[in-house]
């Protein structure tokens, strides 16, 4: 009896590798996982669709070819060989995609067209956007990962939390905010130089937190590599899945930053910080109250905030 035929193995694909995937959700954990074995104009494929479903979902063989640099055969056999069927298979999954978050993206595009001229549109314009990347963001959260990642923040003898430059300011934020509700936070900035010596005290079964936007910063994708490597449990705040930080980080969450100008906007990553330090607060429970009530004291002894206002009679 003749044996079946084989399936088509992928780009990098090692022998005896699973069947095709059928969400958008299976290609990106399969382009991730095979990215290392990749040749260079696969990965630029590769990074366009994780980057850009939207965008691929209805462009052309043409267009995606002459958008990432390559020749179309390039594309039609990249398709293929992940298993699907061919490029068809692959714009299917990323209409797939689109479908998910079909009302989300209406949303979003409807309110990138707010704004015109003058100071008045311009606020609208970048509060509709906030509004939504925050809609966008949460929308992505998945449950079981944001727990395991605040399960990390709570559990782990330390948690240590790098962003720089303009992830900077969401990373300090994270970092203050769980230095109020566990004991053994430390915020690395890379000040002097000394990022090195600071990422000298990372042990195995710390936490790590790596934020990060395009462009993203070389030194926190390597130092989150590195804390990988160490053995501790690393989390990302990131764009996108094309992100450096996803293929180094055992849970990840993308985080949109859409702004109304060259800006990018970081208030989705304010708010998805305080989200997870607020469940860290609730896992870590009564050590939360006990950590607060001594902080309170310390506030007292040393006037840090001004004396409350008289009451008026």
């Amino acid at each position: 009896m003749a044996s079946a035929p084989k399936p088509p193995r992928g780009p990098g694909a090692p022998s005896g590798a699973p069947g095709p995937p059928r969400t958008f959700d299976a290609l990106a954990d399969l382009l991730r996982e095979r990215r290392a074995a990749l040749t260079r104009a696969q990965r630029l494929l590769a990074d366009r669709v994780l980057a850009d479903p939207e965008g691929v979902a209805f462009m052309t063989v043409s267009e995606l070819a002459a958008a990432v640099g390559v020749n179309e055969a390039t594309v039609v056999r990249f398709a293929s060989g992940l298993g699907l069927d061919g490029f068809p298979g692959l714009s299917r999954l990323c209409r797939e995609r689109l479908r998910e978050q079909a009302q989300l993206l209406r949303r979003f595009r409807a309110l990138e067209q707010l704004g015109g001229e003058g100071a008045s549109s311009l606020l609208d314009g970048a509060a509709a956007l906030d509004r939504a990347n925050i809609a966008r963001t949460f929308a992505r959260v998945d449950e079981a990962t944001f727990g395991a990642a605040a399960e990390a923040m709570a559990r782990a003898p330390r948690v240590h939390v790098l962003g720089l430059r303009k992830c900077h300011a969401p990373a300090y934020l994270l970092g203050y905010l769980l230095g109020m509700v566990r004991d053994d936070v430390a915020t690395l900035t890379g000040a002097s130089g000394a990022l090195t010596d600071e990422l000298r005290r990372v042990r195995e079964g710390d936490c790590f937190v790596a934020l990060s936007i395009h462009r993203y910063a070389a030194d926190t994708v390597r130092a989150a590599a590195w804390a990988r490597e160490r053995g501790a449990r690393c989390v990302a705040l990131t764009d996108n899945p094309a992100s450096p930080l996803a293929a180094s980080t055992e849970h990840v969450f993308y985080v949109e930053a859409a702004g109304p100008s060259v800006l990018r906007s970081l208030t989705a990553f304010t708010s998805l910080v305080q989200a997870l330090a607020a469940e860290v607060a609730r896992m870590r429970g009564a050590d939360v109250r006990s950590a607060l009530r001594a902080e309170e004291e310390l506030f007292e002894r040393f006037g840090v905030y001004d004396a409350e206002p008289p009451s008026p009679r």
